[in-house]
Order: C-alpha cells, then sequence, then structure tokens
C-alpha cells in the first residue's frame, strides 16, 4: 500500500515557500529523530536550491539515542549544512539555532544586514511547539495531530533574526514506501490516508528486529525477545491485542483497536526511545524508491508514446 497525502493547502504553502526563499539567507527544516530521512521533505532541496541549511532533528528524547548520534554525523557530512538534536525539555533552544544560522550565513547579522530564516517541516513535527518554545511566547498553534498550521507568519526572535513559519507539508507523491509508513507511525500524515492495521504491522515488523526487548518488556506477552522477534507480525498483533483487552464478542481480536494501541504506545514513547531507520537503511530504501520510480516513469512514456503512433496512424 502505497500512502499519499497531500492536501490543498500544502499546494499554497508550496508557492510560499518558493516566492519566500529568494530572500531568505538559511533554511531551518525540522525533522523527526524517530525518522529523519523519511521526515526529511525531498522538494525542499529543489525549491530553496543551495541555501545553507540546518537540519534540526527534533524530539531527540524520544528517539534512539545511538541512531540520533549516527543521523547528526551523516547529515553534518553534507555540503552547507548542520544538524542539532533538540527535544521540548530544551530551556532556551533560541541561542542555539542563531549561533548554527550565523555559522552558515556569517555575512549576516545586524540592523543593517537581518538574518532571514524560514523554518520548514512535515506536519506533526514539533515546530510549533519549537518556535514557541524560541519566542518565549505562544505565538504557534500546536497539536497531536497533522495540518494544524495552516499560515505563514513572521516571527521576530531578536532584533537583527526574522523567522518565517510555515505550515507543514509533505510532497505530492512519497516515492519511498517504507517512509510512508513511518510518517504514518509518526502522525505526519492525516489519518484519512492510511489503516492503521496496516501501519502497525510495518511498526512492529521493524520493532522485531531491532527492538524485540522493548517490545516483551512493554506487553509481557509471556514468551522471549527471541521468540517475539520470531514471530509473524500479524500473529504478535494478534497477542498484544489480547493482552490489552481489544476483544469483540466471541473471543475474537478487534485488529483495527489492537493496531490503534500500538501506534499511540509509540507515539507517546511507551514502548521506549526509538529510531525507526538508520542512515544506511534509508540510503537503500531511497535508492530502489528512486529506480522503481524510474521504471514505473518509463512505462508511463512508452505508452503515450504508443497512443500518439496509434493516433498518427489512424486514416
Amino acid at each position: 500500500m502505497a500512502i499519499q497525502w497531500f492536501p490543498g493547502h500544502m499546494h499554497l504553502t508550496r508557492q510560499a515557500i518558493t516566492e519566500r526563499v529568494k530572500e531568505i539567507d538559511v533554511v531551518i527544516e525540522v525533522l523527526d529523530a524517530r525518522l529523519p530521512g523519511s521526515s526529511a521533505n525531498p522538494l525542499l532541496q529543489e525549491m530553496t536550491g543551495h541555501k545553507p541549511r540546518l537540519k534540526i532533528l527534533n524530539k531527540q528524547d524520544m528517539a534512539d539515542p545511538v541512531q540520533t548520534k549516527a543521523w547528526m554525523d551523516w547529515y553534518n557530512a553534507q555540503s552547507e549544512t548542520r544538524a542539532i538534536a533538540l527535544d521540548a525539555s530544551e530551556p532556551a533552544p533560541t541561542k542555539r539555532l542563531i549561533e548554527q544560522c550565523k555559522l552558515l550565513a556569517p555575512s549576516r547579522g545586524g540592523l543593517a544586514k537581518p538574518m532571514r530564516v524560514l523554518i520548514c517541516g512535515v506536519p506533526n513535527v514539533g515546530k510549533s511547539t519549537l518556535i514557541n518554545s524560541m519566542s518565549g511566547k505562544t505565538q504557534a498553534k500546536t497539536g497531536n495531530e497533522a495540518g494544524v498550521t495552516k499560515l505563514e507568519q513572521r516571527i521576530v526572535l531578536a532584533d537583527d533574526f526574522y523567522l518565517w513559519d510555515t505550515p507543514g507539508m509533505l510532497w505530492p507523491r512519497i516515492i519511498v514506501e517504507k517512509s510512508g509508513y513511518n510518517l504514518a507511525a509518526s502522525g505526519a500524515v492525516g489519518r484519512n490516508a492510511y489503516d492503521e492495521d496496516l501501519v502497525a504491522l510495518e511498526l512492529l515488523l521493524y520493532l522485531q528486529k531491532h527492538y524485540a526487548p522493548m517490545l516483551e518488556a512493554r506487553y509481557k506477552l509471556g514468551i522471549s525477545a527471541e521468540e517475539i522477534a520470531a514471530l509473524h507480525d500479524d500473529e504478535l498483533l494478534t497477542m498484544i491485542g489480547k493482552k490489552r483487552g481489544a476483544v469483540m464478542s466471541g473471543g475474537r481480536v478487534n485488529l483495527q483497536k489492537a493496531a490503534e494501541l500500538v501506534l499511540t504506545d509509540f507515539r507517546d514513547v511507551s514502548i521506549g526511545r526509538i529510531t525507526l531507520e538508520t542512515p544506511a537503511e534509508f540510503e537503500a530504501w531511497l535508492a530502489e524508491g528512486q529506480q522503481k520510480d524510474a521504471e514505473r516513469q518509463a512505462r508511463k512514456d512508452a505508452q503515450t508514446k504508443a497512443r500518439r503512433s496509434a493516433r498518427r496512424r489512424q486514416p
């Protein structure tokens, strides 16, 4: 199942970013530290060109710290890019962000040449909460669901530092199938765009491979972490549903309810600090997605060419 979600206001956001970036010095992209590759918007590179960029791995307190370090190293190795990790407990993130932006654009600063920064991110990545923490007051609407921010707004963080906040935006077609599942698991995709049971099964499949002891500790299924890792994912979801009381009349497990429980446990860190992808895994998924997309485009081009040839042959 391919997960796609690009409601109308995201088209407007895309247009607004394209216009705004002409006068921007640095682009801040807020990423979900649990999925730092999947939550990076490939459209942003296209729209912002070679503007210096700061990658913020937000919600680091919810992610695997070992993998957060690996992702920071991966991003910091890229040209004109710096990466830092933040979470909601950071008392004063403004200073760190301003310092990093000045390192990326050292020629900007002071009232004559104020720093102009655009901040972007996928929905529900914690961008608005971060902005409110930086500004010291509620300037951006927050909510634990995708698509809360709908309008661009300018926020003054210092006399010579202007921040433009944009609504959360995905991209029209997610070519990395695994990224679609990870984005849905994190809450970045509207609930009408995916089936909870399929997303929960994909999530459990990854957790069985990388975090089986956490599953054993959370759900106490009466079997070892090794046995949990060896289960079929739908069998594991059924066992979790029984353990958590998601049972219908006749003793049948309500898999929809069980899936919702698993997704909620992941999102509120009840299972533990988890990262759903490593840099190497994401690079492999991306290469596969690009290959499949190229093949799809080749088939589409061949069909278009065949239709045109057929029309030319008609008397």
